[in-house]
């Protein structure tokens, strides 16, 4: 595997769209429509082997716990299952929900009280993949030209939004991110999800795999 690209083409490396790969795709596009993110995410049919913890979360962050209690009972509605109940922490106000197509989402808020109504708006969607060595994922993909937003030593790494894609990247090591969601750390096979990139196409080493964009 080539680690390095070209100046010219690092500048404009990007996530381009975050692929679902679902068995029903009709069922997850009924699951994704009500529960209000079908704007941020493709599906694409597929029954590749996939076993426990996928490796992998997508994060909404919203305005307030109203929202985020909003956001948890659409999922249920629509067929999810609470893997983490909406609680305050540390760090304000979340819940964890696992959609029928096995996706994990956590909703997110930093306030711990609410300011306003509660909304149906999403500030920001992020992909959490959660990655052995951080250090070492951070610079292959830094050396494919992605932009390290924010970086905070081996655990956490986030990376500039591209311009073409509603969801921002970011890195976190599996079995932390595992317990922030309250599964198991083990799991076999496909991850189930495909990253669209503004380049080439790679698989990283931890299996997460990055096609040129269409």
């Amino acid at each position: 595997m080539v680690m390095a690209t070209t100046a010219s083409t690092a500048a404009h490396t990007s996530l381009a769209s975050v692929t679902l790969e679902v068995a029903d795709p009709e069922a997850a596009h009924r699951f994704h429509t009500a529960f209000g993110v079908d704007a941020y995410v493709r599906l694409r049919a597929s029954e590749a082997h996939s076993t426990g913890f996928r490796g992998f979360t997508l994060a909404l962050t919203v305005s307030g716990p109203a929202t985020v209690d909003g956001f948890v009972g659409a999922a249920v509605d629509a067929g999810a299952t609470v893997l983490k109940p909406a609680a305050k922490s540390l760090w304000g106000y979340s819940g964890v929900v696992q959609a029928p197509d096995g996706t994990i989402w956590k909703i997110a808020t930093s306030a711990k009280k609410d300011t306003g109504p509660a909304t149906r708006e999403i500030d920001e969607v992020v992909l959490l993949p959660g990655v052995e060595d951080v250090k070492a994922t951070k610079q292959l993909y830094v050396g494919r030209g992605l932009t390290v937003a924010k970086s905070v030593g081996g655990r956490y790494t986030e990376f500039a939004a591209g311009t073409s894609s509603p969801v921002k990247l970011a890195l976190y090591k599996r079995r932390a991110l595992a317990k922030d969601l309250g599964v198991p750390a083990d799991g076999t096979g496909s991850h189930r999800i495909v990253l669209g990139s503004t380049t080439d196409t790679f698989t990283d080493p931890d299996g997460f795999a990055w096609e040129a964009a269409a």
